[in-house]
This record gives C-alpha cells, structure tokens and sequence, in this order.
C-alpha cells in the first residue's frame, strides 16, 4: 500500500456521503479502482525492482483521489518516493511543509510555462539538480480548472523552479524504443474527456518529466504502465474500449527488459 492508497482510505473516512461517479455501481479493487476482473495490482512490479533517483509529490485537489480514473496512483505504483496530500486552499500542513523545506529534496512544480512569472527559471528540455540533492517533482493533481486553481493559490510553492514541457511534442525519440510501443506522440488518456487540446493526464505527464530528468526507461514504464490502466479500466465501462489492445504484451515484455537491465547492473 503507497502514499496515494493511504490518502484514498483516510479521505473516504472523513466523507459523511458515499462518493457518487459514473461506474459507481461497479465492483472494483479497493487498491487500483479497477473492476475486479480487471485488477492490475499483481502486475505491477515491487518497489526494490525500481531504479530511480526521482521522487514526486502529489498535491490532491479534495475528491480528485477519491475517483476510480484518477491516474496519479499509477506514479505511486511504480516511483517508491511518491508523497501524496490533500490539497488545501486554508490550512497549513505541517507535514507538507517539512517535506519541501528538507534538504535532501530539490522540488519542481511541473507546471505549464505560460503560466510562469518572468522570474521564475522553468526547466524546459533537461532537468538537473545541485548535488546532493534528489528532485521532488510536485503534480497538481484534479481536473484542468483545479490544478489552476492550486497553481494560483498555494504561495508556498512559488520559490520554486518549474519543469514544463511541450504537450504537441512527443517523447525525446533516442530515449523511446518502438520495438515496445509508439508512446509519446500524443495523449492515450481516452477514460475521461480532457478540457484543452493537447492535455495529458498526470501519469503521461509524470513519464514525461522523468524522460526530461533523463531516466528514459522508467518514463517508459510508466507510459506503458499507464496503457494497462486505460486500457483495463475500459472493459469495465459500457462504451468501446479506446484504449491500447496491445498494452498488457506491450508492458510486460518492456518489463522484462527492463529488469534484466537493472538485474546486469
């Protein structure tokens, strides 16, 4: 259980309703949010078979972590260093704060460029940290409007750097191997329906920023981690599955390359 399943169970404590969506009569795992039959939990690799220097917070706008399609979890999944926390407009939290201010950490928000002050440094192409340091890149997770809103209003994060990246440009080709899967080129996210042109879900931005951090197989295995879910959740709806037919095959055998890559190291 990570950071993301932590905060789904104590959010579901403090609701007085039952959370109402669209597949709200659906079985599903209490873990991943599929539909039972569809469960991806097992497939998902351990924690110690992941090599990465790279951490992410999760910053939650309040029922963003409560829907089944929310894909922010699939960082958690496979990115041991992943924090997630509710976000809040009043209230400080204490824990929050002491996560950015500690030393070990050099946080990004990722972020849209247009929306920097022209101060404010971004990171564009390539991601580097001072040494010593790991970076903690911060995802506003919920819904377009939202992550504006969290943007706008959480001043504490605003001396920090931001890492944007073009949404109409694909994954830097030489890190992408097509022998796996054509990913990269645009969003795949076909469980909801994005608001602009161009827009990825966070999981797809999460591989994105850590092909930028230069760690390309694991913005891979995210990406194609990122095809099960959408493809999985898909055949528990009742609507044509948009998703990637090839996405299961596609991930394991990446898998395997990949273990054996960090296994010879």
């Amino acid at each position: 259980m990570h950071a993301v399943h932590r905060l789904h169970l104590y959010r579901k404590s403090q609701s007085t309703t039952t959370y109402k969506s669209r597949g709200q009569r659906v079985v599903r795992c209490e873990l991943c949010q599929l539909a039972k039959p569809f469960c991806i939990c097992a497939l998902a690799p351990k924690a110690e078979q992941i090599n990465t220097n790279a951490a992410f917070l999760l910053l939650m706008y309040d029922t963003e972590v409560l829907k089944p399609s929310n894909t922010g979890k699939l960082i958690a999944d496979l990115i041991p260093d992943t924090f997630a926390y509710l976000w809040s407009r009043t209230e400080e939290n204490n824990e929050l704060l002491a996560l950015l201010n500690d030393d070990k950490w050099q946080p990004f928000v990722v972020f849209p460029q247009e929306y920097a002050e022209q101060e404010r440094k971004v990171f564009t192409n390539q991601v580097s940290c001072d040494e010593g340091k790991r970076p903690l890149f911060i995802m506003l997770d919920g819904s377009w409007r939202e992550a504006k809103k969290m943007f706008r209003k959480s001043p504490y994060l605003n001396k920090f750097p931001m890492v944007s990246f073009d949404g109409k440009a694909a994954f830097n080709q030489k890190s992408v191997d097509v022998n796996y899967s054509p990913v990269g080129d645009e969003s795949r996210y076909t469980v909801r329906k994005t608001e602009l042109e161009y827009q990825f879900s966070t999981a797809e931005v999460g591989a994105r920023v850590l092909d930028m951090f230069g760690e390309h197989d694991n913005a891979q295995l995210l990406d194609l981690w990122f095809d099960v879910f959408n493809f999985q959740y898909q055949k528990g709806v009742c609507q044509r599955n948009k998703g990637n037919i090839n996405s299961l095959s596609n991930y394991d055998d990446f898998l395997q390359h990949y273990l054996h890559n960090v296994t010879a190291k």
